[in-house]
């Protein structure tokens, strides 16, 4: 057992992780779906900020504010043992509340926050017309997120945007510069080429950089579908999946809705459901009733002896 282990350090498992290989991690926008996600032997979970969005019905523009990616994100580290990674959009405004946003994921228990070099009416990191803060803007939000964390091992993942702003080269050199400000990991999203990826992670490398890189393999995006093997191959240490399992779920649900519409039964459905035992298993249904029961107990027998001891 490591040190992380036995401390229960998320943020120290997920850097031991990924000095060991490239980690797949898997986006959740809730937590129901962040227990499949540990179920199926995942190691890492990510809160999307395009998932939650998305699951409130809501564009991916920088619309839920700190306090409710907080809860969302404290109920999703909560549910589950493995390390969870938080999208923290722009960081919520300039320095002063990018330090208020570290402190809040940190208490809501999550293992790091990721913070983008886009304005604050941002996008979605795969569509045109994004707009990215100065460099140096881009630098304070950074330094300002390292010194307000209280746990050293909590995360600070830096992503780029400038790709498809200015260019890959502008992307490799505000990545040197976040990480001489001192991010824990770099991000560089929306990269079009095996190639691209591999020249960022070669300059990296030529430029002494050790912290970990990170991909984004969305799909319907600009980056081509390339497996977590070769992106390892590349000299990426963690893959996204941010909006893999909402999608699935979003399509299972409208061919359900469908079908039942037209038949007027789910019966032919059965077989693409969880049974309710299944269900029950994967919430814990038992282990809670048990801890409903335990804190009760105690209660109900004082009251008995009181009773008892009354009535005598």
């Amino acid at each position: 057992m490591t040190l992380a282990q036995s401390t229960g350090d998320k943020g120290q498992r997920l850097r031991e992780l990924l000095t060991m290989r490239t980690v797949a991690v898997l986006g959740a926008s809730n937590a129901l779906t962040a227990l499949q996600i540990e179920r199926a032997g995942y190691e890492a979970v990510y809160v999307s900020g395009a998932a939650v969005s998305a699951a409130r019905g809501l564009p991916d523009i920088g619309l839920i504010s700190l306090t409710d990616m907080a809860d969302e994100a404290g109920t999703i580290a909560r549910a589950v043992t493995i390390p969870t990674i938080v999208d923290a959009d722009t960081g919520y405004g300039p320095p002063s509340s990018v330090m208020e946003a570290v402190r809040e994921f940190e208490r809501a228990g999550v293992a790091g926050m990721q913070i983008e070099d886009q304005e604050e009416a941002k996008k979605c990191g795969h569509l045109q017309g994004k707009r990215i803060i100065p460099t140096g803007d881009m630098v304070a939000k950074i330094d300002a997120a390292v010194n307000a964390r209280r746990n050293r091992n909590f995360l600070i993942v830096a992503r780029t945007d400038a790709r498809a702003v200015d260019g890959l080269e502008a992307a490799i050199q505000r990545a040197l510069a976040y990480a001489e400000a001192g991010a824990d990991m770099l991000f560089p999203e929306a990269l079009l080429s095996p190639e691209e990826f591999g020249t960022f992670s070669l300059a990296m490398k030529k430029a002494g950089v050790q912290v970990p890189l990170i991909a984004n393999m969305t799909e319907f995006g600009q980056t081509p579908y390339l497996s977590v093997d070769e992106f390892h191959a590349l000299g990426y240490q963690a893959v996204l999946f941010p909006v893999s399992t909402l999608r699935v779920a979003a399509r299972a649900v409208e061919n359900l809705l469908s079908e039942l519409k037209f038949f007027g039964t789910q019966r032919n459905w059965l077989d693409h459901m969880m049974t309710r035992q299944e269900l029950y298993d994967l919430i814990r249904y038992e282990d809670g009733t048990a801890s409903i029961r335990r804190s009760y107990a105690p209660d109900h027998a004082r009251a008995a002896r009181g009773q008892g001891t009354g009535s005598s």
